[in-house]
């Protein structure tokens, strides 16, 4: 059946807006800072401020000519296409685009489409198109941000709540293609792995949701290309809030996009991690921060074409001295082109909302230089059609993997095969080393520093004498070590070094304080009470063997628990999200750092006296055995790593970024095993061949790697 013509819902009498550009310089008023609740540690707060602060400083600072530029340039660009998980070069695969309904009007025609941005992977979107054109016209691709519409179950899609952009486009001379999100498109996927879904592994994976989004827009563009109405040469983006973001992005990579308006989805780090903007976002605004970038790196790309930062100034996910700030580190490279008449910045006044003052200088950014002219902009932007009229799927496709697209969007390492010598293990394990070292903690600090190693108290009960040091890990991430050993032993056989998980530094600390109240006083936080009988296990066990232990508890466990600042088992929960996902942002995961405190850990330990030549093995359980089992990598002098019910995938455990593209846990014990002797106690045993397939192989000492049932 022919779908019928449309009518304006109302008539419009064509009006005149005047066009008013609020200029601000740095250091103007920027208004209120969002007040997000603080993370309840001193210390971190101050850890962060650091990190933020340290990479600030890096901000493109190795670019004092446009020939320092040029000459990185595309090593940028490079770069945010692997934080995006779009490198390698993905393959463009056929779009097998279709249009499922086209409604005719008198001004503009309107085409509910479906491609396939990879195979399966479908993007739903309208193409809005001005009737009686006579040569190709430039075209806007319309990136949404979140806004659902959903009736009686079935999703219209983003492009419903922002379809008056695509409209006024189109009555304007311009074609105009509007794509749906993931998250909340008619295809309903995830931005929201960290945020809400406990994905952690999304980390791990080298997976952000704004990677696919990136990725619809190139094909977007693709597509647009491809329609005879579209001058290819002539294409522009624009999109607010989450769309504000994919606009920067696909303008960042794509240099097809010859002019952008992101609005209203620019910040800068300091605004995400210090100010806590972060707890605002969900997954699609953030890249995974590899190589440590604040995000005036990205807008930077995009010169020296038209670029128009958009934004209000009570807007509280987006703040308004940020985008100052980015705009301000931005200015440098554009001058540096001569072209600083192409950036521009656009403040109005409102919150966090799409507005008729925002987009009236979108549009004539866009007439400015798409089209090279500026007429007075005579109508506004209306919504003119039901949801059920921009509906492209009457029926979801069922080979569609837009809703589970975070499983398989970027590839994981093939699983390594045995090497047949030592030189083809040596080649594996070192390039292995190097990526690690680059991609997955390239946080670390790039110097160790000081461990300014201090005694903080000593005692004797029951027989055991408990002293404990503190010591720097990295700046702003001080930690405790406590050293457990019989009160008349001299000479210890080994020195066994214990990283301890919440749960196990709960029971520990519980234990000690049965003997050690007083001395532990610090450490007990409220809900733990002395355990007699743990304590007398300990010490039945301490006093049996020749052997002195050590005890761990790595960042936010134990005396540096955040937890402590908060009364509520919610607010922890969701606090708890917030500080892993500032963690993302300044490049680094928690347990990534946890695994470097383990390292500096071991280090102190050595630092010890009589401890410097002492045996050491390496103790842990669960997630904690893993961030153990990555230190003992790093640190070869380890002599035996006991691990207990350590996962078998990043999948399932600790994340770290991007580690899940270059190698799994087993291979991870197969590196540890060349240089000390691996014990695994697991509650299942199959998935631990590889590692003792290599110790076999390449002949190593037949007890270099045993995996046995837990105990």
């Amino acid at each position: 059946m022919k779908n019928p013509p449309f009518r304006l819902r109302a008539s419009l009498a064509p009006f005149a807006i005047s066009l008013v550009h609020l200029a601000f310089v740095v250091g103007a008023t920027a208004g209120p800072a969002p007040q997000w609740r603080p993370l309840g540690s001193p210390d971190l707060e101050a850890y962060f401020a650091a990190e933020t602060a340290s990479v600030e400083k890096t901000l493109l600072a190795e670019i004092r000519t446009l020939e320092d530029w040029n000459q990185r340039k595309a090593l940028y660009r490079e770069q945010l296409f692997e934080m995006l998980g779009l490198s390698p070069d993905r393959e463009r695969t056929p779009l097998n685009a279709t249009i499922t309904r086209k409604t005719e009007g008198k001004l503009f025609t309107v085409e509910n489409l479906h491609f396939q941005s990879s195979p399966g992977f479908y993007v739903t979107a309208n193409l809005y198109a001005p009737r009686g054109l006579t040569k190709p016209a430039p075209a806007i691709l319309y990136v949404c941000g979140h806004g659902r519409v959903k009736k009686d179950g079935v999703s219209y899609g983003n492009k419903a709540t922002y379809q008056h952009h695509g409209a006024w486009f189109a009555r304007n001379g311009y074609v105009c293609l509007t794509i749906d999100t993931v998250q909340l498109g008619e295809i309903e996927g995830i931005h929201h792995g960290t945020y809400r879904e406990g994905m952690w592994w999304w980390n791990s994976r080298g997976y952000t949701s704004a990677g696919a989004e990136a990725w619809n827009c190139i094909r977007a563009l693709d597509y647009l290309q491809s329609r005879p109405e579209v001058d290819g040469e002539r294409l522009g983006v624009t999109g607010r809030s989450g769309g504000g973001a994919y606009s920067w992005w696909i303008a960042a990579l794509d240099e097809r996009i010859k002019a952008a308006v992101p609005v209203a989805g620019i910040a800068d780090m300091r605004n995400h991690v210090i100010d806590g903007c972060v707890e605002g976002h969900c997954d699609c605004m953030f890249m995974v921060n590899t190589y440590r970038w604040d995000y005036a790196q990205v807008a930077a790309l995009v010169a020296p074409r038209p670029l128009l930062l958009s934004n209000t100034d009570k807007d509280r996910i987006f703040p308004l001295d940020g985008v100052v700030r980015v705009h301000s580190q931005v200015a440098r490279i554009y001058d540096l082109h001569g072209a600083g008449d192409k950036l521009g910045l656009l403040i109005t006044e409102g919150p966090h909302k799409d507005t008729q003052q925002l987009r009236v200088p979108a549009f004539h950014w866009f007439n400015r230089w798409l089209k090279n002219d500026e007429p007075p902009i005579t109508m506004a932007a209306e919504k003119l059609f039901e949801p059920e009229q921009l509906r492209v799927f009457e029926e979801l496709p069922k080979d569609e993997i837009t809703s589970r697209i975070h499983e398989t969007f970027t590839p994981k390492a093939p699983k390594p095969r045995a090497p047949s010598t030592t030189a083809a293990w040596d080649e594996m394990s070192r390039k292995a080393m190097v990526q690690l070292e680059q991609k997955s903690f390239g946080g670390w600090p790039k110097e160790a520093g000081d461990l300014d190693l201090k005694e903080a108290f000593s005692a004797v009960s029951a027989g055991v004498k408990l002293t404990a040091y503190d010591f720097e890990s990295q700046k702003h991430a001080p930690l405790r070590l406590y050293v457990v050993r019989p009160g008349g032993l001299a000479e210890p056989e080994k020195a066994l070094f214990n990283a301890l998980g919440r749960e196990d530094w709960d029971r520990w600390i519980a234990a000690m304080a049965f003997a050690f109240k007083d001395e532990l006083a610090e450490e007990l936080r409220s809900g733990i009470e002395a355990d007699g009988p743990g304590f007398e296990q300990l010490q039945k066990s301490l006093l049996a063997r020749n052997n002195v232990w050590v005890f761990l508890a790595p960042r936010g466990i134990g005396l540096t628990d955040w937890r402590r600042g908060f009364d509520d088992e919610k607010t922890i929960a969701k606090k708890e999200i917030q500080i892993r996902r500032r963690y993302m942002q300044v490049g680094q995961t928690l347990d990534g750092q946890r695994v470097w405190d383990i390292r500096r850990g071991i280090q102190a330990t050595r630092k010890l006296e009589g401890f410097a030549t002492l045996p050491l093995w390496v103790q842990a359980k669960r997630d904690m055995a893993v961030n153990a089992l990555y230190a003992a990598v790093f640190e070869k002098h380890v002599a035996r790593v006991d691990l207990w019910r350590l996962p078998k995938s990043h999948r399932e455990g600790p994340d770290y970024l991007n580690v899940l593209r270059i190698l799994d846990i087993p291979m991870t014990a197969a590196m540890v095993a060349e240089h000390s002797k691996v014990r695994l106690y697991q509650d299942d045993l199959i998935g631990w061949e590889y590692p003792a397939t290599v110790a076999a192989g390449l002949d190593w000492e037949s007890d270099q790697f045993i995996v046995s049932g837990a105990r």
